[in-house]
């Protein structure tokens, strides 16, 4: 049957077609905003007095692609440590005779207790090695205010390390080489530190803020960290107090901060060293900035140097060189005495100040206390607007049914938007009862907002429709207006209203991202008066009018697509390492979040415009155009394998070796697991050559199979949390048997010492055996310990695990030919049981031809893990 248009509908449709295209040409601006494509790199001839990215990657190659390997245990570390230090050194020799420069090879040690991941534990580290130069006056002494910028050389494992964090110590060097080359002699010292231990729980700047006699000079501190690739270089955390961000937001050549960023960051899984700084062990004043997009690649073995984003590196130089140099000059640095001496009395001191950029052009910031009445105006002029338009022509009753309107239109406006973050969400749901996987649109991001945001709309739409009619309280014949009018106007200000309560409910909460909504108030007001004027002359219900709403709102549209497309993008990055929860309901959660997020960013660029605009949008005819696209994406999205080279799938494979002795191996097997929702068998069944390696046939099933517990992949802990369902595949053990002469074994080394309370003391050794390239060592203590000569003798919170006894947990790491020793005392004569868990990056050569039969979409991390038990 043949669909019948009016002309409302086609009036709609092309009204829909020119929002699409509006749409369409703000996208295009967003995607070259957040990939840097408006930036010109530097090349390597650029000049001296220039941040070049040419220069800078010049770094990077040699850091990811010359060395082999920069994670702990591997020679490579060490080699990146001197390539950084030989460096350092040619600047020096360039240094004029008004500038001194100061280098220094600090190898740190220690050991404390700290909460990672939600999980409790305990860390003791040895022989990390720490690269620092000190630039400053020929006049300046140690204890003079000084700025510190850090960046991580080590990498994680199985990872060039390019993006992570290759990028971020090239562009220190290079900052190094500008100050030199420059001529600017720095009114304070600028510390740069090299560490080379985050990736193993930032061990590097611990032993930098425990140890180092420049600890107590810092004013200022600026962590340079990547989660990706480059793209937008954003302040993820700042303070404590908001003068870092005040810092950034006057000196940054291109802007890249959201004070929202600050209320998320907790919740998403990791940290970075700016926690040593700035929360656990300084409280000094620092910004956290993190390259976020290209998160395909982080931590995986593709992330090289070829991935790097062109312009990113330009842009983090030339802003962090501007920044430093802000911090150098202000007269509000001060060092550890004298931030003690002055207490709060920093007049930048708000810790939830406002402050975001736009589209990188310029950055707005304003304190919290500018915030309180600023946030709470749109609250305000909501409840007044009732009284102000109907007091003097209506009186009181009118004025109570005007507000009674606008509620019932701030209802209806919820309504809309609660629906159009449901419909994703079963659109979701009903995909993957069709699909045999998930996450389509993992490697084709596109796809999400084919397949979310036309159902998305419909929800929007759909309040509109079912109350075409709007039930007003208001008498139009008495008030002399039009109940069209009358209807739209209930709809702007509930919608209005409806921005403002969110904006309200962001500052009682204490939340910094209450910017967001009070933007698009602030611009729906503005947004309002053009379509009042414009009524004036082209007529109640002119599609001119809805033209001049809808460009007056252009800037906050625009806003709106730059904030939530980077969302999006972000999200779906990291969704491929965000763990993976057991079956049935832990296959639909990344797609119900993606579609949900979707949904709330399409509510968010699109709700402003319903209130004016909805009267063209909802029609019948357009919301079936709405679902048949939907449907369309639907059948097309299962055409689309949810991986590629450029959005590779995690998968780690641990060959574990259980050892009785120093010389014996009991059992061997290889472990695999996944970080995302499509599980094993997904993996299994897209890669026939690993599947029949290890004897898997059709009949396959997890019920069948030997699952593999946390404990195996203790090494990994508490990492190790975010896997599911991993397997166990039994494996050869003599190829390790030739390839080592001795294992990892726990040993006394001393009498045990009883007491009179009933309390014994032992003495134990650790050797690591003949294993050449150890990046951790995990001891799992359970029994009754009272306390140990880790951490200054404090016990970490005890963990639980699948059920089993309350158990202490604690990291060793650090090369060195030496045994480890340590002392445990139990609180009575009962046994302790001590595991041990080696992590060591070296594969036996059947296990390296079993890692090369995944395919090229798989990213595997594999490594071996020797596993032993002792009662003590």
């Amino acid at each position: 049957m043949a669909l019948r248009f009016d002309a409302r509908d086609v009036c709609g449709f092309k009204f829909l077609f020119s929002l699409a295209i509006m749409y369409g040409l703000m996208s295009i601006l967003v995607h070259s905003v957040i990939y840097m494509k408006f930036i010109e790199p530097l090349g390597i001839d650029a000049p001296l007095d220039r941040f070049s990215e040419a220069r800078a990657i010049e770094h990077v190659r040699v850091l990811s692609h010359e060395i082999d390997g920069r994670q702990e245990g591997r020679p490579g570390l060490r080699e990146a440590a001197q390539y950084i230090k030989a460096r350092l050194e040619r600047v020096k020799d360039r240094a004029g005779s008004n500038i001194r420069v100061e280098i220094e090879e600090n190898v740190v040690g220690g050991s404390f207790n700290m909460m990672f991941l939600g999980h409790s534990i305990s860390l003791s580290y040895r022989n990390h090695t720490n690269i620092l130069m000190r630039i400053s006056s020929i006049d300046s002494q140690d204890t003079d205010p000084s700025v510190l910028m850090n960046a991580h050389f080590d990498s994680p494992l199985g990872s060039p390390g390019a993006g992570d964090c290759g990028s971020c110590v090239a562009t220190v060097l290079e900052i190094a080489r500008l100050t030199i080359d420059s001529g600017w002699v720095p009114p304070r010292p600028i510390i740069l530190l090299f560490n080379g231990a985050e990736e193993v729980f930032m061990l590097g700047a611990h032993g930098f803020m425990r140890t180092h006699k420049w600890r107590d000079s810092i004013g200022a501190f600026i962590n340079v960290e990547a989660s990706g690739t480059g793209g937008l270089d954003l302040v993820c955390q700042s303070g404590p107090g908001s003068w870092p961000s005040y810092v950034y937001a006057q000196s940054a050549i291109y802007p890249m901060a959201h004070s929202a960023a600050q209320d998320v960051f907790p919740i998403i899984p990791g940290d970075t060293d700016y926690r040593m700084f700035s929360q656990d062990y300084g409280s000094i004043p620092g910004l956290d900035i993190i390259f976020l997009l290209g998160g395909y690649y982080y931590h995986t073995s593709y992330d090289t140097v070829e991935r790097l984003l062109p312009g990113s590196m330009q842009a983090r130089g030339d802003n962090l060189y501007s920044t430093v140099k802000a911090f150098a000059e202000s007269s509000k640095l001060k060092n550890a005495h004298e931030r003690e001496s002055l207490g709060v009395s920093d007049d930048y001191n708000d810790e939830r100040a406002v402050f975001f950029d736009y589209l990188t052009w310029f950055m707005i910031f304003y304190s919290r206390r500018i915030a309180v009445v600023l946030h709470g105006i749109p609250i305000t002029i909501f409840f007044i607007m009732p009284f102000f338009l109907r007091w003097l022509n209506s009186g009181l009753c009118c004025c109570f049914a005007a507000f009674y309107d606008f509620v019932k239109g701030m209802i209806l406006h919820a309504t809309g938007i609660i629906l159009a973050i449901i419909f994703p969400v079963i659109f979701s749901i009903l995909r993957l009862s069709f699909s045999s996987y998930g996450m389509n649109w993992f490697a084709n991001p596109f796809l999400a907002f084919l397949m979310f945001t036309p159902i998305s709309l419909i929800g929007l739409l759909i309040p509109g429709i079912i109350f075409r009619v709007f039930p007003l309280s208001q008498d139009f014949s008495v008030l002399k207006t039009s109940k069209e009018a009358l209807s739209d106007e209930a709809r702007f200000w509930g919608a209005f209203g409806f921005y403002a309560s969110l904006t309200l409910a962001y500052l009682i909460a204490g939340l910094s991202g209450g910017f967001l909504t009070f933007f698009t108030s602030a611009s729906m007001l503005l947004a309002w008066i053009s379509f009042y004027l414009s009524n004036k002359f082209c007529g109640h219900q002119s599609v001119r009018s809805a033209v001049f709403y809808v460009i007056t709102l252009i800037p906050c549209l625009t806003y709106s697509v730059y904030f939530g497309g980077f969302l999006v993008q972000f999200l779906i990055e990291k969704m491929g390492m965000m763990g993976s929860l057991p079956p049935p309901y832990g296959n639909y959660i990344p797609d119900i979040v993606v579609a949900a997020i979707v949904g709330v960013v399409t509510c968010w660029c699109v709700g402003p415009l319903l209130s004016i605009c909805g009267n063209w949008l909802a029609r019948s005819s357009i919301l079936q155009f709405l679902l048949h696209l939907s449907v369309i994406a639907l059948a097309l999205s299962s055409q689309f394998f949810p991986y590629s080279t450029d959005a590779p799938k995690r998968v780690v494979f641990q060959h574990t070796f259980l050892t009785a002795d120093a010389n014996r191996v009991v059992d061997s097997s290889y472990d695999f697991s996944v970080v995302d929702s499509n599980s094993l068998l997904f993996l299994f069944k897209y890669a026939p050559e690993v599947a029949r390696a290890l004897h898997i046939g059709p009949e396959f099933s997890f019920e069948t199979a030997k699952m593999s517990n946390q404990q195996t992949f203790m090494a990994l802990f508490p990492v190790s949390f975010l896997f599911s369902r991993s397997l166990k595949f039994p494996a050869r053990s003599d190829e390790v048997l030739k390839q080592y002469r001795h294992f990892p074994h726990l040993h006394t080394n001393k009498p045990q010492m009883m007491s009179s309370d009933g309390s014994r003391r032992v003495y134990l050794e650790l050797s690591l055996g003949s294993l050449e390239e150890v990046w951790v060592t995990v001891l799992n203590i359970t029994g009754p310990l009272s306390t140990w000569s880790f951490a200054d003798n404090k016990l970490p919170v005890p963990e639980t695990a699948e059920g089993g006894p309350p158990s202490y947990i604690c990291r060793l790491s650090g090369a060195s030919h030496e045994n480890w020793t340590f002392w445990l005392e139990s609180s009575n004569s009962g046994d302790l049981r001590v595991d041990v868990a080696v992590l060591d990056q070296i594969l036996v050569d059947e296990a390296k031809k079993l890692k090369g039969l995944f395919p090229p979409w798989a990213d595997v991390t594999a490594y071996s893990s020797f596993l032993s038990s002792y009662i003590i």
